[in-house]
This record gives C-alpha cells, structure tokens and sequence, in this order.
C-alpha cells in the first residue's frame, strides 16, 4: 500500500505530525522503532498539563490517541534508507520486512547524544545525571550541583544553573575559560574546579571523586552533549545539515521543509535544544506543512 505521507519516527514529534494529517484524512503510515531519546528518564516536566508525568505514559497515551483516526497506521520496525522513487515519491526499506512508499515523508528520527567516556555516566544519564536544567533543576531542591565541563558549550550552561542550586564547574580535557567568562563565572556565584574528575564517589548519585582523592557531593551533575543524528535516512535522502555547537542538526525552514522538496522534519533531530513541548509543536508545524504540500503541490510549499 502507498500512502501520502510516512512519519519516520513515532514519539513526540511524530506523534503530533501523524495528528494533524490523521485529522485531515490523509493515509498516514508511522513507523516507529521504539527508541526514545528521554527513555531513560522517569519524569518530564515543562509541559503543560502533563508536568511530572512520565515520558513513556505520555508517548503511549499519544499513540493511543492517534490511532482513533482510522486513516493512520502504525508500523513499528526501524527504518534503514530511504530514497526518491519519482518526482511524486519515496521508497523507505526497513529492517527484516518490505519496503514501503508515499508521496511525502515526515523525520521525526531524532538524536543520540554524545556522551563523554566516564565510567557509569551512561547507566546515570536522566536519572541523576542531565543535559537540560529546565527539564531537572527544579526536583534538585536547590542543592548541591556539578557541571562536568567536557565542550566549551559548558559555559553558557554554567551561568545559568546557580538559579537552581549551588554550582560547582569540573573543568576537564583542556576546556578553559578566557578572562570575561571566568569574571561572570565569579558574578554568578560558581565555584571552579580544576582537578580531573576521576569517578563517581558512589554506586549511584551524582557525587564525583577527582584525582586528588576529594570528594564532592551533588545533587545532581549536568554534562552538555553533542549531538549525532540518530538515523541514516536524512542523508541518505540528500538533506543539508546545519554544524551547530551542539552538534548537527537537519536544516529546515520555518515550516519544517528541509532542503530535499516533499521531505519535511521536525522534533530533536531538526533542532538544536530539544524538549518535549518543542518537539509536540515542530511535529504541528511539519504535519501541517506536508499536508499543504500534498494540496498545493511542491511549487505552492515552501522548501
């Protein structure tokens, strides 16, 4: 079966793509393989209405609203390649079942962050270790808090978090301060700290233990990551990419279209910063745009 549009990707952005042509009847295939990028973190918060929630509930319920449209069908399987078929369409191959066509495709595939090698960062990442303070500050209670500065992105982030708690910044690998940035660093209250981090203190928490046997207690560790996109299908498909400090992203107009024409994108993988609430209105914005697409033709959408 062809359809007029693929989501690639079924969690908060596409989710909220599907929506919009679901609810123009518009045949709509989401492809889905499971893989969230906040799926280890048990709460989200900064959204409305669903503040504290669980990510997972709020991903599942979405699904469960979306399939009360009954133009749209859910496929889960991970999506390999994807190309242009005709000057109407695209072919998408997926992993252990036949391929699949529609006249427009909808990338809400994501990002994986780059995380730096310290051992037991990873089994932390969103449960005591972040990326986003105004996703985890405030449940820190105002303590204690470290920002593991591997990247010079660790500035920006280190004058911000004193609003949250007490910051301590663990300059590491060679990443330093020039003499305006260390004198607002002061301004806001931050403490440096120049010895390596060795460890974690503990089995678990965020406390970290530096090379000089010291221990410094956290409530929380903030680490900012780059990120790397999380499916090959934007460039397999030809998309241009904007090189970003925080990684790279797939470069998109105001309305979603990227550089390839009928090939829209949206939510973590088309944006710098992502959160849950950006992701739910990128998701709007190229749903929206792909039905337009499909109405007025390529000439008449913007790409």
């Amino acid at each position: 079966m062809s359809y007029d549009v693929i989501v690639v990707g079924g969690s908060y952005a596409g989710l909220s793509a599907a929506l919009q042509l679901g609810r123009a009847r518009r045949r709509v295939l989401v492809l889905d393989s499971g893989k969230r990028r906040n799926a280890p973190a048990t709460h989200a918060h900064g959204f409305l209405t669903r503040d504290g929630e669980s990510p997972a509930e709020i991903a599942a319920l979405g699904k469960v609203q979306l399939l009360r449209y009954p133009s749209v069908t859910w496929l889960d399987g991970e999506a390999i390649s994807a190309h242009r078929i005709d000057d109407d369409g695209f072919q998408v191959d997926l992993v252990g079942q036949a391929p699949v066509h529609a006249r427009r495709l909808v990338l809400a595939t994501g990002i994986r962050d780059r995380l730096p090698p310290l051992h037991g960062l990873k089994e932390r990442w969103g449960r005591s270790v972040f990326h986003c303070p105004y996703c985890h500050g405030y449940e820190l209670d105002g303590g204690p808090i470290g920002l593991l500065a591997t990247t010079p992105l660790a500035f920006h982030l280190a004058t911000l978090l004193p609003d949250w708690g007490p910051t301590t910044l663990f300059l590491q690998d060679g990443v330093d301060l020039d003499e305006e940035q260390r004198r607002l660093i002061v301004t806001r209250g931050v403490r440096l700290e120049r010895t390596p981090v060795e460890g974690f203190a503990e089995s678990d928490g965020a406390s970290l233990r530096l090379t000089d046997g010291r221990t410094v207690t956290l409530a929380g560790l903030f680490v900012p990551t780059l990120a790397a996109q999380a499916s090959p299908l934007p460039a397999a498909l030809g998309c241009a990419f904007d090189d970003t400090p925080m990684g790279e992203f797939i470069r998109v107009d105001m309305m979603g279209a990227t550089s390839v024409p009928g090939v829209f994108a949206g939510g973590d993988a088309a944006r710098p910063g992502g959160a849950l609430a950006f992701a739910v209105a990128d998701g709007v914005r190229a749903g929206a745009a792909a039905h337009r697409s499909l109405v007025f033709g390529l000439e008449g959408a913007a790409h």
